[in-house]
């Protein structure tokens, strides 16, 4: 790849905006493309996202489009960061359009139902003649355009896409880190939405600092043992991706899914609360697929279960804490070097 390239965003949303943003401020070419047609002639004009990134200006050479041909011709590498319930629609759109050295890369946070399939894992199959990565890491889309100081992980088995993202994403204020675990990163973003469900609930409820650090190290460790089921290293979670992210999703308000706790923790209800985020709340439909994957393959989730049993078994909240809290005793640290690691989900 050379100095400068010609790079596409696919979807119009906090995050996709802020990525293009860095993108072109970098001095790539960049387009944004979103599919609601009027939505992108009016950030176009206006040079801002108002419904997702009000009040910060779109920089000068991002370009904002709802011609996916247009965007992605000719494009040296592709940001996917669409809703995983349509990315497999636009993954198979896009097929057509790009060229055959293209790069492509999820930042979407989600599971496909059917089959239990990673984002990256769906651009593998739709686009399989293509080298594929995936951004993830402990990144609010309001911080990044603030200039606050971010780091994330690149994750790719090729060593072409975790240069040309580190490259095209590198700036003083962003810092991007390669790994070549990609199903461990992307599992890493996909689980700790549901605890930050869990912890939005307990601080809804008045829970204390104790309450928060047990969750937060025992959402780590059920997320690192799911994990190493599924072929990930669960050394992954203790990075960026893992432990970085979920402290940045289970304690701040500027997490859709805490708020979706914190609101449940108040006593609303879930279609309430689901139907007035106005944004995809990730957490809900993963814990769904979580929760069978993880009885299929027998592995011990007992947030994952319990938050389950409070929102689509309508258990009460007391009884379910009870019963994590009484329930049978067991180790604190669980990775130790004896975990293999195969590599691959």
């Amino acid at each position: 790849m050379g100095n400068k390239q010609q790079v596409a965003v696919l979807g119009g949303g906090s995050f996709g905006t802020a990525i293009a943003n860095i993108v072109a401020a970098n001095g790539h070419h960049t387009f944004l493309w979103m599919r609601d047609r009027d939505n992108a002639e009016r950030c176009q004009l206006a040079r801002e996202n108002e419904r997702y990134l009000p009040g910060v200006a779109l920089t000068e050479g991002l370009d904002v489009t709802a011609d996916l041909e247009r965007a992605v011709t000719d494009t040296d590498l592709v940001f996917v960061s669409i809703p995983s319930h349509s990315f497999r629609a636009v993954a198979r759109q896009l097929r057509p359009f790009l060229k055959s050295d293209a790069i492509v890369v999820s930042t979407a946070k989600g599971i496909e139902p059917e089959g239990f399939t990673l984002m990256s894992d769906i651009l593998l199959e739709e686009l399989p003649d293509h080298d594929i990565g995936v951004l993830s890491g402990p990144n609010f889309a309001k911080e990044i355009v603030a200039k606050q100081h971010t780091g994330s992980v690149i994750a790719s088995e090729s060593e072409r896409v975790c240069h040309a993202v580190q490259e095209i994403l590198r700036s003083e204020t962003f810092r991007v880190y390669a790994n070549k675990d990609r199903g461990g990163v992307e599992l890493g973003g996909a689980l700790k939405n549901i605890y930050a469900i869990i912890c939005g609930m307990a601080a809804a409820m008045g829970a204390g600092k104790n309450t928060q650090a047990m969750l937060l190290t025992r959402s780590l460790a059920e997320m690192g043992r799911f994990a190493g089921e599924m072929g990930a290293n669960p050394m992954t979670f203790l990075g960026l991706a893992g432990v970085g992210d979920l402290i940045l999703t289970c304690t701040s308000d500027l997490s859709r899914n805490y708020r979706v706790g914190y609101q449940l923790g108040k006593g609303e209800p879930l279609d309430t609360v689901v139907s007035g985020l106005g944004q995809v709340a990730e957490g809900v439909n993963t814990l769904h697929q979580v929760k069978q994957k993880a009885d299929e393959l027998g592995v011990y989730m007992p947030l994952v279960s319990g938050l389950y049993s409070i929102l689509f078994e309508r258990r009460a909240v007391a009884d379910v804490v009870r019963e994590l809290m009484l329930g049978e005793q067991s180790n604190d640290v669980e990775y130790s070097n004896d975990v293999e690691y195969r590599g691959t989900l």
